[in-house]
């Protein structure tokens, strides 16, 4: 079996990269699962539970008060769809991270069109709500299909990858 070849700089960060990718599917997967299995109302206690120590001091703290406003008003069919969707972003990027580990050269296209996908699908979120969080996760997916093209195109020089009619 063919692993990928850290050879140079590019090699490390191409690397290093998909492994963050697919460290951040394997965590979709884990609470794709959770959600599953835990109730919209205990999803809000533990979330209380979390903020408390924190709103108590600081009332108007950003990050309490949004994690407690996204809890509250929880129906089933969110958290279904958010576990759903969760476990199939996860999903697809644990196969093609673990693909790409592999040195398999179909999973390097697939990898930009998917990737290409979810950065549309964040522009067009942070038109309609902006966050600094989705910010940073959408520069980042463009650099992940930077490196994931420039590898690509590595491959096609060396001659294991046969030219696009």
């Amino acid at each position: 079996m063919r692993m990928l070849k850290m050879t140079d700089w590019w090699g490390r960060l191409f690397t290093i990269g998909i492994v963050v990718k697919g460290v951040d599917g394997v965590l979709e997967l884990l609470g794709g699962t959770l959600l599953l299995f835990i109730a919209p109302a205990r999803i809000h206690e533990i979330a209380v539970l979390l903020t408390q120590p924190e709103l108590t001091e600081d009332p108007n703290d950003f990050i309490a008060s949004h994690i407690l406003r996204g809890a509250t008003g929880l129906s089933n069919h969110v958290v279904l769809f958010s576990a759903l969707y969760l476990l199939a972003h996860g999903i697809v990027k644990v196969v093609l991270v673990t693909a790409l580990l592999m040195d398999k050269l179909w999973a390097y296209p697939w990898m930009i069109a998917v990737l290409g996908i979810f950065i549309l699908y964040q522009l067009y979120q942070l038109a309609v709500a902006p966050s600094a969080g989705l910010v940073a996760l959408t520069v980042f997916d463009a650099v992940i299909v930077v490196l994931t093209w420039h590898e690509y195109q590595r491959h096609r020089r060396r001659g294991k990858v046969p030219e696009q009619a």
